[in-house]
């Protein structure tokens, strides 16, 4: 597997997104550890996830207990950086609501640690800003965490330019990822991407396949990346992932899954070369 860098870790260039595994329609545990272990094997060493990624309000950090689960029982286990998030919640019907504020931040820190079983978590990262609470101030709690030891390293999610630089200022310059949805279907974080290029801050782009439910049809939405797949003998989805990581050397997608064949599919991408002609037409498409 070939690799790109997060701060000072060397990880995968193909990362695997927990969320699909806790929310609804989730499988069974059995089914998602062999997913997770499917990644492993096929040398993924990234994986991202949060405290918010579950179904039900009493079952908080679900995805992060079955990753924690999932490892342990793996010979690999220990060499993948896990990445977490904080500051959305899930009350349980359904939805998903905010609290940026530095003393929850920071309980829920402590809590991602106790699931995780470890003494330090590898990245952690503030999950969405918090309209009612100064992004200063949610950052704020991130740094501290930082300077305490107890996350190695700091990262924010679905952030703007503007909050990227102040983050970075926040951080002393340790700002090491920006997470932010980029896809065929979404392409409105191409300024994030083009600062955190500038600034040598890893890229993470989430569902890269255009979301859950939409991931399916991804060749029939977007004719060029179902084209190009043809070409290569491979699925639009290893187009998608592809045509990421030529974005920019910064991009480390994290495509969510849910099956072992969708993992081995997607990191496949990692050794798909496009053409200047193929990136043209796909980021035209």
């Amino acid at each position: 597997m070939k690799t790109r860098r997060i701060g000072t870790a060397e990880v995968s260039s193909i990362g695997l997104g927990g969320m699909p595994m806790s929310i609804e329609g989730r499988p069974d545990e059995a089914r998602s550890v062999a997913t997770i272990h499917a990644a492993l094997d096929a040398g993924v060493t990234f994986i991202d996830t949060a405290d918010a990624y579950h179904q039900f309000a009493d079952e908080v950090g679900h995805n992060e207990s079955l990753i924690a689960k999932a490892l342990a029982g793996h010979e690999r286990g220990s060499e993948v950086l896990v990445a977490t998030k904080g500051g959305h919640l899930r009350p349980g019907d359904g939805s998903w609501t905010l609290n940026g504020s530095p003393a929850y931040l920071k309980g829920a820190c402590e809590a991602s640690l106790r699931r995780l079983g470890v003494e330090a978590i590898g990245l952690y990262q503030f999950h969405r800003p918090d309209p009612k609470v100064p992004y200063e101030e949610s950052v704020g709690a991130i740094r501290d965490l930082l300077d305490e030891g107890k996350i190695l390293q700091a990262g924010i999610s679905n952030a703007n330019p503007e909050q990227i630089r102040t983050a970075n200022e926040i951080l002393g310059g340790r700002l090491v990822s920006v997470q932010n949805q980029l896809s065929p279907a979404f392409r409105s974080s191409e300024p994030e991407l083009d600062l955190c290029t500038e600034l040598g801050i890893a890229f993470l782009p989430w569902s890269p396949f255009g979301g859950i439910k939409n991931a399916g049809a991804l060749g029939s939405r977007f004719a060029p990346f179902a084209e190009v797949a043809k070409a290569h003998d491979v699925s639009p989805h290893q187009v998608a992932l592809a045509w990421l990581l030529a974005k920019s050397p910064v991009t480390v997608p994290i495509p969510g899954a849910s099956r072992p064949e969708s993992v081995r599919d997607s990191v496949r991408a990692a050794d798909l070369e496009l053409t200047a002609e193929e990136l043209d037409r796909l980021g035209a498409a």
